[in-house]
């Protein structure tokens, strides 16, 4: 490991002994909002911590087998010994520089799906909805919740536009990787001559902005339209205009919520995602210098790449943003068998967060 790598390990280490100290003033345990935060970084520093405490015992061991190896009865065993602790010290090594990867704060959260019908028509709209239902699966073997609130049918099934709001643990950390342009090789139920078709449908994954400074909005730009919805709730929802537009004017941001039954929690639903997005497009340009070098794009706002090919006569998956990553099981993923795909993308992103700390040391 290079020297400077090292020093940010102990650099962390000590935040951690830092953060213990702070979390046991009472001074911070009264302010729960700075209590919560300490609190959480805590906990992300102390597998760093543990490993940095296995390896120093793994080089005492070390150290003590290599001093056996003067006794001739024992070498054979310090032999053993040592190979042993070497092994052991590399494994740490790899575990503490994974570790050294920066965490996104926002990976513990939830996020907004947005999944809209590019080129095909209505089968672009069909896909739409196969995606939504791959993504709605893989949030239920999670143990997540899946919200729509807004939706636009397609006319022959599935959706012209669809959005949701996932929440559960760790569910953007899962999911970040899926923006992009996702494509659909596959025959058509309308396609008398069993010609293939390619269509592709878009989906956007937005962070839900939890916690840290709210982002503030002028209400002179907004503009807000209501109108009567068209989605679940009964005959009520078409009979009162509860359902709420609002258009961002600066940015030229628009966002719907129709589900629910009063004008009121429409309109809150839309704001905190409005909000999402405006947070989102922050990151995105922060990141706008780095994400070019990026194979994942994550924060890149590029959503026009297309990342994965779904080819059904095949009954192939394949994402073109890593070589190899190429699976022979597309019914298993369709039905939200997505952890092969998304733990590849995870530790490609790493390897590249991992190369990138390197060339900085």
């Amino acid at each position: 490991m290079l020297p400077t790598l090292r020093r940010k390990l102990e650099a962390l280490a000590e935040r951690r002994d830092e953060l213990e100290c702070l979390l046991a003033d009472p001074g911070v345990a009264g302010d729960q909002s700075r209590f919560r935060a300490l609190s959480r970084e805590f906990a992300q520093l102390e597998p760093l911590a543990a490993a940095l405490a296995d390896e120093r015992r793994a080089r005492e061991d070390l150290a003590a087998a290599e001093a056996m190896r003067g006794d001739a009865e024992l070498r054979d065993l310090a032999d053993e010994e040592i190979v042993a602790a070497q092994a052991r010290l590399a494994e740490l090594d790899d575990t503490l520089m994974a570790l050294l990867v920066p965490r996104d704060a926002r990976d513990d959260g939830g996020l907004y799906l947005e999944i809209r019908a590019g080129t095909g028509g209505d089968e672009a709209a069909i896909f739409a909805g196969d995606l939504l239902r791959m993504y709605s699966r893989y949030a239920e073997r999670q143990g997540w919740r899946v919200e729509v609130e807004s939706a636009s049918s397609g006319e022959h099934g599935g959706f012209r536009e669809v959005i949701a709001r996932v929440e559960g643990e760790g569910a953007y950390a899962r999911l970040k990787f899926e923006s992009g342009t996702h494509r659909v090789q596959r025959v058509p139920e309308t396609e008398s001559q069993g010609r293939i078709h390619t269509s592709a449908a878009t989906v956007a994954i937005i962070p839900v902005e939890e916690d840290g400074e709210p982002i503030e909005i002028n209400p002179a730009d907004l503009k807000v339209d209501t109108f009567r919805s068209s989605g679940a709730g009964g005959q009520h929802v078409n009979k009162t205009d509860s359902a709420i537009r609002i258009t961002h004017l600066p940015s030229g941001v628009v966002v719907e919520s129709q589900t629910e039954r009063s004008q009121h929690a429409n309109r809150d639903k839309a704001m905190k995602r409005l909000r999402a997005m405006l947070a989102e497009a922050e990151a995105e340009r922060r990141a706008a210098a780095t994400a070019a070098t990026r194979k994942l794009q994550v924060g890149s706002g590029d959503r026009s790449q297309r990342i994965r090919t779904y080819n059904y006569p095949q009954g192939r998956i394949t994402d073109h943003r890593v070589e190899g990553l190429t699976l022979y099981d597309l019914p298993n993923v369709l039905e939200g068998s997505l952890d092969a795909l998304v733990d590849r993308l995870s530790r490609e992103h790493q390897a590249d967060e991992l190369s990138r700390l390197t060339h900085e040391g």
